[in-house]
C-alpha cells in the first residue's frame, strides 16, 4: 500500500484491467490478448519520449497545420508526427507532438486536454510507448481504454486512474456465518432477526401467541362477512324502495287519467 499510485508505473494488462490493480484473473479477451503479446517499441521513431504528448481522438479531418496551429500557443514544437495509413495515407486519429521545453510540455499536458479540434474532444498524455516499461497498444488488446461511457475497462491512466484499494484485516466476516456460534445469535437478536432457541424454550408463550393470530384472522373473517351481509341488505332495501316509487308513479298517472276519460265520454254523448 504505501508504494501505490494511481496512474501504473509499469504496464500490466492484468492490473491495468482492474479497477484498483488488484485482479488475479483477467475478466475479458482483451486482456488475455494483451497479456500473450510480444511488442516490441518502434524503433524507427526519433526523438525525446519524455519531451512528446500523445494526442488522440482526433477527428480524421484534422492536419498537421491544425495541430500545430492549436499547440503551439503552449510553447515551441519541434516536431508533429500524425499518424496515417500506410496504404490510404488517410489520418488514423491519434499524433505524436514533441516540444522543445519541458516546461512547454507540461503546460499543454495540464491545458490542452478535452480541448475541441474540429469538434471534436481530444484526449492528450504523455507518450508510453517507449516511456511505460511493459507498455501494450490498444490495437493488441492493452492500452487504457477509451472514454468511461465506452464501457471498456481499463485502469492505471490519467482518464482513468486506480482506486485506491480497500484495506481490510485478515479476520473472516459474521455476516456470512463465519464467526462464533454465540456472536452470530446476539448479531442477529440485535437486528431483530426470529431467535429459534427462544422459541423452542418458550412453547407455551408461543401456542398463545399463535391462537391470537388465529383469533385475530377469524374475527377479521366474520367482521368481513358482516359488512357483506349488511350491504346485500341494504342493496335490497334499496331496490325495494325504487319498486315501491315506480309503482306510486304509475297509479298517480292512471288517476290523472280517469277523469280526462270520463269528461271525453261525456262530450261524445
Amino acid at each position: 500500500m504505501n508504494e501505490w499510485a494511481p496512474i501504473a508505473k509499469e504496464y500490466d494488462p492484468l492490473k491495468a484491467g482492474s479497477i484498483d490493480g488488484t485482479d488475479e484473473e483477467p475478466h475479458d479477451r482483451a486482456i488475455w490478448r494483451a497479456m500473450l503479446a510480444r511488442y516490441v517499441p518502434n524503433k524507427g521513431v526519433t526523438g525525446d519520449p519524455h519531451l512528446t504528448l500523445f494526442v488522440s481522438r482526433l477527428n480524421l479531418q484534422t492536419t498537421e497545420e491544425k495541430l500545430k496551429e492549436a499547440f503551439s500557443r503552449y510553447g515551441d514544437i519541434r516536431k508533429i508526427r500524425l499518424v496515417r495509413d500506410l496504404v490510404t495515407g488517410f489520418s488514423k486519429g491519434y499524433a505524436f507532438i514533441e516540444y522543445k521545453e519541458e516546461r512547454a510540455l507540461l503546460k499543454a499536458h495540464r491545458d490542452a486536454n478535452r480541448l475541441v479540434i474540429d469538434q471534436y474532444e481530444i484526449f492528450v498524455d504523455f507518450e508510453l510507448e517507449r516511456t511505460l516499461k511493459g507498455w501494450i497498444p490498444r490495437r493488441l488488446g492493452g492500452g487504457f481504454g477509451g472514454k468511461k461511457e465506452s464501457g471498456q475497462l481499463r485502469f492505471g491512466g490519467r482518464d482513468r486512474p486506480f482506486r485506491k484499494p480497500i484495506n481490510l484485516p485478515a479476520m473472516k466476516s459474521d455476516f456470512y456465518g463465519e464467526g462464533p456460534v454465540e456472536k452470530r445469535e446476539r448479531s442477529w437478536s440485535r437486528e431483530g432477526a426470529r431467535d429459534w432457541r427462544a422459541r423452542d424454550r418458550d412453547p407455551e408463550r408461543n401456542r398463545d401467541k399463535r391462537w391470537l393470530e388465529r383469533e385475530r384472522s377469524w374475527a377479521w373473517g366474520e367482521s368481513n362477512r358482516e359488512r357483506e351481509r349488511d350491504s346485500k341488505e341494504e342493496r335490497s332495501r334499496g331496490r325495494e324502495r325504487k319498486d315501491r316509487e315506480r309503482k306510486d308513479r304509475e297509479r298517480d298517472r292512471s288517476r290523472d287519467r280517469d277523469p280526462k276519460k270520463q269528461r271525453d265520454d261525456d262530450k261524445h254523448r
